[in-house]
Formats: C-alpha cells, sequence, structure tokens
C-alpha cells in the first residue's frame, strides 16, 4: 500500500467530474448548494446556519491528509463546485479505507456524477494507492444510497446495528458493502465501462 498518499496532491478527473483536494477557499463555494436538509438527513450531521457551515469547513481541515483524504467535486458540465466526497477509515497495517461522506447539491444529483466520482476513487485507490479492499457504508434507512453503492458492483456484506448516533440522540444503523482488489479489473469493465 501506497503509504505517501496522503501527503500528494490529488487531482483526479474524467470527461464528468474533476476532483480536487478539499481546500477552505474551494469548501466555502459550497455555500451555494450545502443549506438543503435533504442533504443531512443521513449524514449523522445537519449545516442549517452559517456557524454550523464554517464548522463543517473546519472539521474537514483539521482531519484533511491525516486520517482521511476529503475531495471538492467540481461538474466538469457547468464547472461549478457540486459537492464533496473523501477516503476514510484509512488503515494502513489492513490495507484498506472507506470511501464515502459524500453529498451533492440537488442540482447535481441524478446526473451521473455520483458513479463518476466513485470510479475515479475507486480506481485510484486500487490501482494507485494499492488498496485490498473499499468499502462504503449508507444508513439503513436510505435506500437511495444503498442503491447507489449497489450500482457500483459493490458487495453487500451486512448491517452494523447501532453504528452511529444522529444529531437527535437517535441510534442508527448502517448497511456495509465492498469491492476488493481481485474484484476491481472485472467490475471496471463491467460497471464503469464509460470511463475505461
Amino acid at each position: 500500500m501506497n503509504l505517501t498518499f496522503l501527503n500528494q496532491e490529488i487531482q483526479l478527473e474524467n470527461y464528468k467530474v474533476l476532483l480536487t483536494p478539499f481546500t477552505e477557499e474551494k469548501g466555502k463555494e459550497l455555500r451555494e448548494i450545502i443549506f438543503d436538509n435533504d442533504i443531512w438527513e443521513y449524514m449523522g450531521i445537519y449545516i442549517t446556519t452559517e456557524t454550523q457551515f464554517e464548522n463543517y469547513i473546519s472539521e474537514i481541515l483539521q482531519n484533511q491528509f491525516k486520517n482521511a483524504y476529503a475531495f471538492i467535486i467540481t461538474d466538469k458540465a457547468t464547472n461549478k463546485v457540486a459537492g464533496v466526497t473523501s477516503y476514510g477509515n484509512i488503515n494502513f497495517k489492513s490495507e484498506k479505507l472507506e470511501i464515502g461522506w459524500t453529498w451533492y447539491g440537488k442540482k447535481f444529483q441524478g446526473t451521473g456524477l455520483n458513479k463518476a466520482c466513485k470510479y475515479e476513487l475507486l480506481r485510484y485507490g486500487f490501482e494507485s494507492i494499492n488498496v485490498r479492499r473499499i468499502q462504503f457504508s449508507a444508513d439503513l434507512e436510505n435506500i437511495k444510497s444503498q442503491k447507489a453503492i449497489e450500482k457500483l458492483g459493490a458487495t453487500k456484506e451486512g448491517v452494523f446495528r447501532n453504528n452511529y448516533i444522529d444529531p437527535n440522540g437517535k441510534s442508527k444503523d448502517d448497511v456495509y458493502y465492498s469491492i476488493i482488489k481481485n474484484e476491481w479489473n472485472k467490475i471496471k469493465e463491467t460497471h464503469f465501462g464509460e470511463f475505461v
């Protein structure tokens, strides 16, 4: 596993999407799309005020290049910031990580950006970082996200009960999925042919 990727300026792109490291300057551009309660329903946080927005940016920047690597998602069709995604739960010893903490502004949902974004993250994860496992998780009630993960060719592994506590203090369950390295070449062909 490439241990140096956290110290690199990673830029990933294809014809639909550009992923660049999360910076404070780019993070401020999220203001146009972030204040939407529907985005945060299953994220474990709510961002409804300017203070919460500033805290969200600060928290990402505090973890950036340590135990997470967050990206700004730019829609190449409009050249507008469309959302955020991250590598997280990075485990160098076990050569695995999680792709998640992903959200898109409402006008960018259902446009194919998610598939384009996840292709680049999976490709870089398996082919440049050289991880053996990439996992995803979604709230058990978030059927939309589960379907999006399943469209990537990920294997559903099971439910983690009481896996997190939402902003209202309610225990929430997550569904976990994974793709492992020896599956990647086939999944790349069968699920991501338009980007290969």
